[in-house]
């Protein structure tokens, strides 16, 4: 991705992602200043700003960290984030949960709001008819949706909800070599692919330390991250654009017309989009997922999960995904040169290498 390059073009400046996820604390040193609480509406802000978890805090600095004091460095340091606790079910405290807002309240909440994309990194293994309804709202608002499609593939694929859901993105998560993680849970559902393994994200709620996480929650963030660059730099498109530009640019060796089910229409490399200043996205109205959306989910079974759980897994030895994501089988993915992504941890840096070479493609095709 070389993010230095990107970010002479573009930091995310003036575009607001909506994190729904554990909450997020607004007091790192790399989220101070990031973080937009006040522009969360009282009826579905119980908690916003406290994070029981740590994962969505997380998620946070990977999309707009500032890398303050040796935080995290997001990807689009510039954009800033608006929080949102929901239920999970690893939260200690059941009746937090049931104090926690609906997803389909937030989500309504968010469409109604001037923030442009949706960061959902969690899953649950049950479609519910009224999140269904509420992301279609959303979608007809303008927003763009980005979800991570689950973690529990070694264990049982299962179909990884809200990323199934129609107009909603399903990011699976790969290595730095191209491949896709074993964990990720796979599909027709897998529209793009992101880095997910070996990132930092914080060890627990107590924000003392960094640990080395793996998970579609991180290639979730990284995605709706490089849509912040991309619109920051192009505020006149819509969401469809923006999402075709990512689809249009993603490292790929297969044809474009015949996505995988590891790791959809490929690696993002929104890089690819900056340094073109007359990169043509296509049809404002266009859906780019249309024909998925149409057709929907197929060849998973669903089963049923009484709420949602966050989409990461941190090593040593910690899961803070409560077991319900999944993603398995290994694919591969190929670009015509080396790209790189930065994630500044302190003086440091944790470096993705995607692509750089031909890689051998083992993987599912949709139609098959």
């Amino acid at each position: 991705m070389k993010a230095d390059d990107m970010w002479k073009v573009s930091t995310g400046k003036g575009v607001k992602v909506a994190v729904i996820d554990t909450g997020v604390n607004p007091d790192t040193p790399s989220l101070k200043g990031q973080v937009l609480a006040g522009e969360v509406p009282q009826a579905v802000g119980y908690k916003a700003t406290e994070d029981y978890d740590g994962h969505g805090t997380s998620m946070a600095e990977l999309i707009a960290g500032t890398g303050a004091q040796g935080g995290l460095k997001g990807l689009a340091p510039g954009a800033k984030i608006v929080p949102y606790r929901i239920g999970m079910k690893d939260m200690k405290d059941e009746g937090e949960e049931k104090k926690a807002p609906p997803l389909t309240d937030v989500i309504r909440a968010i469409a109604d709001s001037d923030a442009k994309i949706i960061n959902m990194s969690f899953t649950e293994d049950i479609q519910r008819p009224e999140i269904l309804a509420a992301i279609k709202y959303a979608y007809s608002k303008g927003k763009l949706m980005v979800a991570g499609t689950g973690n529990d593939a070694a264990e049982k694929n299962f179909i990884g909800y809200p990323a199934a859901y129609p107009y909603v993105v399903g990011v699976s998560a790969a290595d730095d070599s191209g491949k896709v993680g074993k964990f990720s849970e796979h599909g027709n559902y897998v529209d793009l692919a992101a880095p997910g393994l070996d990132v930092p994200t914080w060890c627990d709620e107590t924000f003392q330390s960094y640990c080395v996480g793996v998970g579609t929650s991180m290639a979730t963030a990284i995605t709706s991250a490089s849509a912040a660059l991309i619109w920051s730099a192009h505020p006149d498109w819509t969401a469809n654009q923006v999402l075709a530009s990512l689809i249009e640019t993603a490292g790929r060796d297969w044809a474009k017309d015949d996505p995988s089910t590891y790791l959809g229409y490929g690696l993002i490399r929104p890089r690819k989009v900056l340094e073109d200043s007359n990169f043509n996205p296509g049809a404002a109205g266009t859906d780019p997922l249309a024909n998925e959306n149409a057709r929907g989910v197929t060849g998973v079974a669903a089963n049923n999960s009484p709420s949602p759980s966050a989409s990461t897994s941190s090593q040593p030895p910690k899961d803070t995904s409560g077991g319900q994501t999944s993603a398995a089988g290994s694919s591969s993915d190929s670009s015509d040169d080396n790209t790189t992504m930065w994630v500044a941890l302190g003086a440091a840096a944790a470096v993705l290498v995607i692509g750089g070479g031909a890689f051998a493609v083992v993987r599912s095709r949709r139609g098959a």
